[in-house]
């Protein structure tokens, strides 16, 4: 875990993509649950910052 975020404190793509891809699918997820309206409110702007950060990170070194 410790490699994970040395990984963040240092700009590398690997780390950046897993977390982008995360919100990515957290904002699927609050898209699709039928309980709670406010995570349903901000689904979108959760998967626009996991695609528009997933975008940025592709061109960090590897």
């Amino acid at each position: 875990m410790s490699g994970f975020f040395d990984g963040l404190r240092r700009f590398r793509r690997g780390p950046w993509e897993m977390l982008a891809s995360i919100l990515i699918a957290l904002g699927v997820i609050m898209l699709m649950q039928p309980i709670a309206l406010v995570a349903y409110t901000y689904s979108f702007i959760v998967t626009l910052i996991g695609t528009v950060m997933f975008i940025i990170v592709s061109h960090f070194r590897e």
